[in-house]
């Protein structure tokens, strides 16, 4: 007996509304939890980035400042 078949019979509230409520009672602290860790994932992400980004912003500016005052002994 295939799926299909199973609802098949049944009426679209059913298939549409009661079976996915119940899945989401099941399932709903699981899927949360799934979102929330991507979700935090996503931002530390973009931490990191911005993070790295402004690293290399003030690396720069530090090496075009330093090296037009004359000197060039780097770092």
């Amino acid at each position: 007996m295939a799926a299909r078949e199973v609802f098949e019979g049944l009426p679209g509230w059913v298939k549409w509304v009661a079976i996915p409520a119940l899945v989401l009672l099941v399932f709903g602290g699981a899927i949360l939890t799934a979102i929330g860790t991507l979700i935090g994932l996503l931002f530390k992400l973009l931490v990191l980035v911005a993070l790295v980004g402004g690293l290399i912003y003030v690396v720069r500016r530090f090496k075009s400042s330093s090296s037009s005052g004359g000197s060039s002994k780097g770092w």
